[in-house]
């Protein structure tokens, strides 16, 4: 159950650092809803971690969670804000990806 903890909680840091970037272009009231979400999510992402690190090996879950963050702002980044999806971008996600399957896969045992 920890493990779907870690997912959400790295899910919700993909949350933060979307509302950062809409925040960034936003205007008036519509950047403060922006940094509202950014809070939630913040808070959402943070509590995930430390109920995850209750039972999962620290080092593990924080690299995970970092993780699945950096690789999902990433591909938002990609998707929603026209950043660039060259092949070494591309490569170094699946590389993260690799990395992250491996700490889960080695942390089983």
């Amino acid at each position: 159950m920890n493990w779907i903890f870690l997912i959400l909680g790295g899910l919700c840091e993909i949350g933060f650092t979307t509302c950062l970037g809409k925040a960034k272009d936003a205007t008036g009231n519509g950047q403060w809803f922006w940094y509202g979400a950014f809070v939630v999510f913040l808070f959402a992402s943070m509590g995930l971690l430390i109920k995850a690190t209750q039972t999962l090996p620290l080092g593990t879950a924080y690299a995970v969670w970092t993780g699945i963050g950096a690789v999902g702002t990433v591909l938002m980044g990609i998707i929603f804000f026209k950043e660039p999806a060259d092949f070494w971008r591309i490569f170094f996600i699946f590389t993260l990806i690799a990395s992250i399957v491996g700490l889960k896969a080695v942390s089983s045992h």
